[in-house]
Parts: structure tokens; C-alpha cells; sequence
């Protein structure tokens, strides 16, 4: 009786603490929610990395691009008209690598995908004042100048047109062709005297660094596209969750939850006398198990109280 009476108190407990389905799916809510989180980051991560390997990709392509039109410009063109410069009336741009490049770049341009995109040979004392450095690229300048072992710098900037990324390149005054322009006034073609005046442009020495060859490539569209797909990629995984978590909940009311709550409604019968009944659970889990302890208990009880009523009757 004793035993039959502690398996009842078992049957009691599961009533009484019967929001097992509750707990489950809370536990499953913090699990589904935690692993949004965590993957959620990892891969905002790897995003966030393509998007900026593109931007840089990008960005030091139109940079190598550029620089071999410099070459192309100072190895073939400026040979050919050397000469010329000094007695033609009117200045020859062609004869100036940053012009060639600047002409070339703004080409490039003008088509619709790339129309965002900057170049720049950013000087601190230029000779066309569109290359004027502002602020932030003489930074640049004077940390080339300053450190000859760094040639390159990169990074992300906000300018008014949105996140951009950088790469900026040392250019020294390698070729002494360019004295000839950037010496001393004196010594410049009076037909680039004529347009640029003899104020600017002056005063370059050889194997100095004068330029921060400027290249800006708009990431904000790249980024952007890559917190798009970020949000698409949330949002499938939040619905496979919900759904793994509403096909779990089903299935664990159907094996659990509703044998549990029959077994308790039973033991709450057999607790009041009423032991006519057997409970049905054909399989071998621990469900199945329960149920054949209570069917066991149940035919104690019957015989035990069999017994009792033969000992009052008698």
C-alpha cells in the first residue's frame, strides 16, 4: 500500500507541474533565440567582409588601371612631345602623367555605374588647384613624406556623398622631366605659365613625394546590399526556427504532454475509488513504461481492495 500510495503522489506531482509543454517551448524560444543571435553575427560578419573585399577589390583595380596610364603616359606620350612643349603656344596636357589619368578616370565615369567613384592626385602645392589637398590627404602626404618605409594607406572615409573606401598611394617626383614644369617658373613653358600662373606648382625637388595618388570607391550601395541580404538571410532562418519549433511543439504534445495528462486524470480516478479503467499505451518509451506502472499499481490496488472488502464481510 505504501508503494502504491507513493506512486500516486508521482502521478499528483505531474498534475500539479503540468505546464511541461510551457517550459519546453520556452526553452526552445531561448535556443531559437540565441542562435539568431550567434548566427546572426557570424554572418553579418562574412557580409560585411565580401562586401568590403569587393569595395576594395574595386578600388585597387581603377588604381592599377590608372597607374598604367601614368606609365603608359610618362614612358610613350611625354617622349614624343617634349620637344614640342617648349615652343608650342598653346600647353599640351597630353605631356602631364596626372592629366592623362585624370582624362582617362573621368571617362570612365561618365558611365552610370561608376559616376560616384573619385580620383584624385591629391599635392599640397599643386599646379591645377583640382588637386589641391584637403585636410585629411595632406595627412596623407605628410605621413608619405614623413615615413618613407609607408607607401600606401587605406580605409573607410564619410564624404558627403556617403561611406567611401580609400586607397591612397605615394607619388615622388621620380622623372626629372618634370623639373622642367615644376623647378622654377623661369624654367616652365610660358603656355603653362599662361593658364596655371607661376604662383603654384613650383619648388619640387627629385625623389620627393609630392602627390597622394587618391582613389574613392562609394561602399555605402555595397554595404547596404550587403545588410539587405543579411535581413533576407534573418528572416528565413526566423521562419525555419518558428516552424521547427511549432512541429516540435505538436509532436511533443501528441507523445507527452496528452499521455501525461490522461495517465494524470487516471490516477485522479483511482484515487477516488473509480479503478475500471486501464490506460492504453502500446509503445516501449518512457511514456509506454509509465503507463504499464500505472496499469501495474491500478491491479495492486484492485486485489488490495478485493481483499479488504472479503476481511470486512467476514
Amino acid at each position: 500500500m505504501l508503494k502504491n500510495h507513493r506512486v500516486l503522489n508521482k502521478f499528483r506531482l505531474l498534475r500539479e507541474n503540468l505546464k511541461l509543454a510551457n517550459k519546453f517551448t520556452l526553452l526552445l524560444m531561448l535556443v531559437f533565440l540565441g542562435s539568431i543571435m550567434i548566427s546572426g553575427a557570424i554572418l553579418s560578419n562574412i557580409l560585411n567582409h565580401r562586401a568590403e573585399v569587393a569595395v576594395i577589390t574595386q578600388a585597387d583595380d581603377f588604381l592599377q588601371s590608372m597607374n598604367s596610364v601614368r606609365n603608359y603616359t610618362t614612358n610613350n606620350i611625354i617622349p614624343l612631345l617634349e620637344s614640342k612643349l617648349e615652343t608650342s603656344p598653346a600647353f599640351i596636357p597630353e605631356t602631364v602623367a596626372s592629366f592623362s589619368a585624370r582624362a582617362v578616370f573621368e571617362n570612365i565615369r561618365t558611365n552610370e555605374q561608376y559616376k560616384e567613384f573619385i580620383y584624385k592626385e591629391a599635392a599640397l602645392d599643386p599646379t591645377n588647384k583640382l588637386d589641391q589637398a584637403d585636410s585629411f590627404e595632406s595627412q596623407l602626404i605628410n605621413l608619405f613624406s614623413n615615413n618613407p618605409e609607408t607607401s600606401t594607406s587605406s580605409g573607410f572615409r564619410s564624404l558627403p556623398t556617403g561611406r567611401t573606401f580609400y586607397i591612397a598611394r605615394r607619388l615622388n617626383l621620380d622623372n626629372p622631366s618634370c623639373l622642367q614644369c615644376h623647378s622654377t617658373p623661369d624654367k616652365a613653358p610660358k603656355s603653362q605659365l599662361a593658364i596655371y600662373g607661376d604662383k603654384n606648382g613650383f619648388g619640387w625637388q627629385l625623389h620627393k613625394t609630392i602627390f597622394a595618388q587618391m582613389i574613392y570607391v562609394p561602399a555605402e550601395k555595397i554595404l547596404r546590399t550587403a545588410n539587405h541580404y543579411w535581413w533576407l538571410a534573418m528572416g528565413v532562418q526566423a521562419s525555419i526556427f518558428a516552424l521547427v519549433i511549432i512541429v516540435i511543439n505538436i509532436l511533443l504534445k501528441k507523445a507527452v504532454i496528452k499521455p501525461i495528462i490522461k495517465i494524470s486524470k487516471l490516477a485522479q480516478a483511482v484515487s477516488t475509488g473509480k479503478i475500471n479503467t486501464d490506460f492504453e499505451q502500446k509503445t516501449n518509451d518512457e511514456i509506454g513504461t509509465l503507463a504499464a506502472s500505472f496499469n501495474r499499481m491500478k491491479s495492486s490496488l484492485e486485489i488490495a481492495m478485493k481483499l479488504l472488502n472479503q476481511k470486512n464481510q467476514k
